[in-house]
Parts: structure tokens; C-alpha cells; sequence
């Protein structure tokens, strides 16, 4: 009898980047799936770090984000050069993400609230806050402050960007400053600290807050845990610092899931509009 020939497999060629394996759970996730989950595994509920852009779609109503200041472009006052010069860094930047600073600020709604918002990109110098980026929270805390709508800022930043030296730590006091002049007029300031919300940001004003939320796991606080450990001489707790840890001691005011966000926003208004 004739030799019956079996079927050859085909090779069939998956995308590049069809599939991810989750960082913290080590699971293979679809892509598409993830983006449709807001970035956040559905296997761990790990919460992926997401650009700017990609936050203002997710909390405002479609169509409705209007953003102001979009030019404004850091310059290199020390003209500082580590492995490569600061303006060389900037353009690099510039080009990976698309974006001239590490904030994006402007008017939008959610839900039908309007409001001022301000959000950190973490993939531009790592949300580092420079010159530039203190001049757009300052502006926003005194557009909202004029127009008499809450600020809601999203937070996500290694922290002052160290290549612009004092004039990134004189941020600190300039933003705190427009934030205090919002809460004596009265305006609601609502905080989101992202992973991770540390240093200069979270010493400024992040933890301003008339409501400060978190999302789950992430990293919130002034030096990062493996430099307390190393200065204290210390093993320290299970997930110091971590959203978790930070709601149990009195930081945050409350942890929110990604998917809850623009509820939670929406009733925080209303709750503090009555």
C-alpha cells in the first residue's frame, strides 16, 4: 500500500509584540486585551505605566481635552553633559515620545465635570520636573484658581530633574505656592500618585492633595526604599512605600483601581461641590 504522507505544520508567524508576559505575574497577556483592561494585567491587576496621552483618553470624556501651553520647551541653563549632553537627551526624547515635556496640562471633563488637569508622562527623562514642568502646574493651580474649576493632577515622576540643578529644586516651592493660593480661594485639588510618585514631585506637590488617591502597588515616597535600607542599615517592611503600605499609615487617602478612576473623580466633585 502506498505511504499515506502526513500534512506538514505550517509556520505561522506571530507578530512581534502580539503577546506580553506580564512583569510581575509572569503571565503571557494579549495585547490587545491589555489595552482594552487600561494597561492593567487581568491575570495580577498589575497596573502598567502609561504615557500622558494615553491617561487623558482614558479620564476625559471623548473629544472634550483641550490642552494649553504645548510649546513650552526646556533650555539647558548649566549646559550640563553626563554620558551625553542635556540638549542632545531633550531632542532624543522629543522624538521617542512625541512630547515636549514631561506634562501634559489642559481643560477637559469627566463624566460631565469640568476641570484643569495636569499629567506626568514617566517615558519623557522619567516625569522629571524641570523648569518647564513647574511652569505648567503653576499655570494650571492659577487657571483653576481663576476659573474656579477643580485641578486634578496625575502624578507619576523620579523627581526633580537633576540636569537643571537649582532651578529644578525651585519648582518645588513655585508649584506648592500656586497649590497654596488655589486652597485660599477655596478650589478643590485632587491628587492621583501613580508608580512611582517620589523626590522632588512627592515632596512638592503631590502631597498637597485635598484628596490624594493611589493607584494599587505603586511606589510613593521621598528616597526610594533600597536608599533607606542602605542608610538605616535595615531590612524593612513588606512593601514599604507601596500604595498599600502608605493607605495603612495615613499618606493616601484612598487606593482606586485604573477602571474606577473617572468614577471616583466624578463623585469626589460632586461630594465637595455640595
Amino acid at each position: 500500500m502506498p505511504e499515506t504522507t502526513r500534512p506538514q505544520p505550517r509556520n505561522v508567524e506571530v507578530p512581534e509584540g502580539l503577546w506580553i508576559r506580564c512583569v510581575q505575574c509572569g503571565a503571557m497577556v494579549y495585547r490587545r486585551i491589555l489595552e482594552e483592561q487600561l494597561h492593567v494585567c487581568p491575570e495580577c491587576d498589575h497596573h502598567y505605566r502609561i504615557d500622558a496621552r494615553t491617561r487623558i483618553t482614558q479620564l476625559n470624556d471623548p473629544g472634550t481635552f483641550e490642552e494649553f501651553l504645548p510649546n513650552l520647551e526646556s533650555t539647558d541653563p548649566l549646559e550640563f553633559t553626563d554620558r551625553i549632553s542635556y540638549r542632545d537627551r531633550l531632542a532624543q526624547t522629543k522624538e521617542q515620545t512625541g512630547e515636549t515635556e514631561a506634562i501634559v496640562v489642559g481643560k477637559g471633563f469627566i463624566k460631565g465635570r469640568p476641570l484643569i488637569m495636569g499629567v506626568m508622562n514617566p517615558f519623557f527623562i522619567m516625569g522629571s520636573m524641570g523648569a518647564v514642568v513647574g511652569e505648567k502646574v503653576t499655570a494650571a493651580a492659577e487657571r483653576a484658581t481663576n476659573e474656579s474649576l477643580p485641578l486634578l493632577m496625575v502624578t507619576c515622576s523620579g523627581g526633580a530633574r537633576m540636569m537643571e540643578g537649582m532651578v529644578s529644586l525651585a519648582q518645588m516651592a513655585k508649584t506648592s505656592a500656586a497649590i497654596a493660593k488655589l486652597d485660599e480661594s477655596g478650589g478643590l485639588y485632587i491628587v492621583v500618585m501613580t508608580d512611582p510618585t517620589t523626590a522632588g514631585v512627592a515632596a512638592s506637590f503631590a502631597f498637597l492633595g485635598d484628596v490624594t488617591m493611589a493607584e494599587p502597588g505603586a511606589l510613593i515616597g521621598f528616597a526610594g526604599p533600597r536608599v533607606i535600607a542602605n542608610t538605616i542599615k535595615t531590612t524593612l517592611p513588606e512593601g514599604f512605600q507601596r500604595s498599600e503600605f502608605m493607605l495603612e499609615h495615613g499618606f493616601v487617602d484612598r487606593i482606586v483601581h485604573r477602571r474606577d478612576l473617572r468614577s471616583e473623580i466624578a463623585r469626589i466633585i460632586d461630594y465637595c461641590n455640595k
